[in-house]
């Protein structure tokens, strides 16, 4: 089997599949470390998905477990939560650490990582499909694209008859020397302004934090304006009391498109399974994206072994992921 792209959902779907009993290549056009544009939030589903694939929290450098957590409405009213004791229900890891931390796990069980390995082109010949690359050619019976929502294997196979920008926007900066309560609780914000979207602080080692924001596109705040608006509440009397008086809010500003529109997207194409952003997994309602990514790549290396790899794995995808999906767009709505 092949994965293109070494990020969660491919990494998930190279281990799965060798302990299917399976022989793994990864390739990735980036070198490890790589940051990557992301929430670095660690739902409890992505938690568990991590543990079952045997990560261990010590191999990430900024694995920050979260118990506290404060919610502000958008009329203001403030709750304060605190997830149980026994148990870790929630963490915050940068993506330059999990990514990283994820391509060792793979190759300390022998899967061979190729990194700076471009995709250039797919053949199909026979039982199986030739893949051109930047490293050489590489023969596999199925390949797993996990290379992200623009995926250059998807349009490979099947070009996309227009753009597509994602169902969500969202962006990111870093904050450090955070000396309030965000320093070691997690804060949502639901500004006015951004429904039915928020705004988020999540608490990382050593006084930083990563915040940010994600809208509907489409919906009452432009994508052009967001970054102005994002500024304005920044400002906010809540967000400085959280972050502190001394907190600094880091120059560098990412944003990145949401890909969540699972049901509507083609999981496989012959000798393709889609994951991840591929596949549009995010979590229509919270834009949840690393324990999605990690589900369907678990599903699609469970399915390499199958002796219909496409049916099996957009069987799987339908059983985990459609009914939630439309109940959590009909609860956005």
């Amino acid at each position: 089997m092949l994965v293109v792209g070494a990020g969660p959902a491919g990494i998930a779907a190279a281990i799965t599949a060798q302990r299917a009993g399976l022989a793994v290549v990864v390739i990735d056009k980036a070198s490890f470390p790589r940051d990557k544009c992301c929430g670095d939030g660690l739902t409890t589903g992505a938690l568990r998905l991590l543990d079952t694939l045997g990560l261990q929290p010590a191999s990430v450098p900024s694995w920050t477990p979260c118990r506290d957590v404060t919610l502000r409405s958008p009329s203001g009213r403030t709750i304060e939560l605190q997830l149980p004791e026994d148990g870790q229900f929630a963490a915050i890891a940068t993506r330059i650490d999990l990514d990283n931390a994820l391509v060792r796990h793979a190759r300390s069980l022998d899967i061979e990582v190729r990194e700076a390995t471009e995709f250039l082109e797919i053949v199909t010949a026979g039982a199986h499909a030739r893949v051109e690359t930047t490293s050489g050619t590489i023969e596999a019976r199925t390949i797993v694209a996990a290379d992200g929502m623009w995926s250059p294997v998807r349009k490979a196979v099947t070009p996309d008859n227009g753009p597509y920008l994602g169902e969500w926007h969202a962006a990111r900066q870093y904050a450090h020397h955070v000396t309030g309560p965000a320093a070691e609780r997690l804060f949502v914000w639901f500004e006015p302004e951004l429904l039915p979207g928020y705004a988020w602080s999540f608490p990382l080692h050593g006084g930083r934090v990563n915040l940010g924001y994600g809208i509907l596109r489409g919906g009452s705040v432009r994508t052009a304006d967001s970054k102005e608006l994002w500024q304005q509440i920044l400002k906010r009397s809540h967000v400085r009391e959280a972050l502190g008086a001394t907190a600094v809010v880091e120059e560098k500003f990412m944003a990145w498109p949401i890909p969540a529109n699972i049901t509507r997207s083609s999981l496989s194409h012959g000798r393709v399974l889609f994951v991840g952003d591929a596949a549009r997994a995010t979590d229509v309602l919270t834009g949840e994206g690393i324990g999605q990514a990690l589900l369907t790549g678990m599903l699609a290396g469970a399915a390499a072994a199958a002796t219909d790899p496409a049916r099996a794995y957009e069987r799987a995808v339908q059983h985990h992921f459609f009914a939630d999906h439309r109940m959590s767009a009909l609860l956005g709505r």
